[in-house]
């Protein structure tokens, strides 16, 4: 059986055009949508500068808590109750130092969650965890 394939050895020479078309019709819809919205004026309610400094934050306060569940504030051993009494006064000033909590590797969840809960109940509003 013989096939005949009818080659032709002519060059189209032309350029089909509905591709392009359709993405100029497209890009056409796409700016009619967008047009209207970037044409709208937005009221932006932007901070004015004001003259007094800014000062420095206050230096954030280290509660590191051993293995063994001791803790020391700034290097200084304490114990529950004194933690409890240092963050209210750290609670109480007016810009309040961030509490930096760096726990041990081995300490119980329990002793952590204890400082959290104290600390939330005295108010203090900005807790750090550190951690390698």
């Amino acid at each position: 059986m013989a096939f005949s394939a009818r080659v032709s050895r002519d060059v189209i020479a032309q350029i089909n055009v509905t591709p392009l078309v359709d993405v100029l019709l497209v890009l056409l819809i796409i700016f009619m949508i967008t047009s209207p919205v970037v044409m709208h004026k937005t009221a932006l309610d932007l901070p004015q500068p004001s003259s007094t400094p800014l000062t420095d934050p206050p230096r954030p306060i280290h509660l590191a808590i051993h293995q063994d569940g001791q803790m020391y504030w700034n290097d200084t051993p304490i114990n529950l109750n004194q933690l409890s009494v240092q963050l209210s006064i750290a609670a109480a000033q007016a810009r309040q130092p961030a509490l930096q909590i760096d726990a041990a590797d081995g300490v119980a969840y329990d002793v952590v969650a204890r400082v959290l809960a104290q600390a939330k109940a005295q108010g203090v509003s900005h807790i750090d965890m550190l951690g390698e």
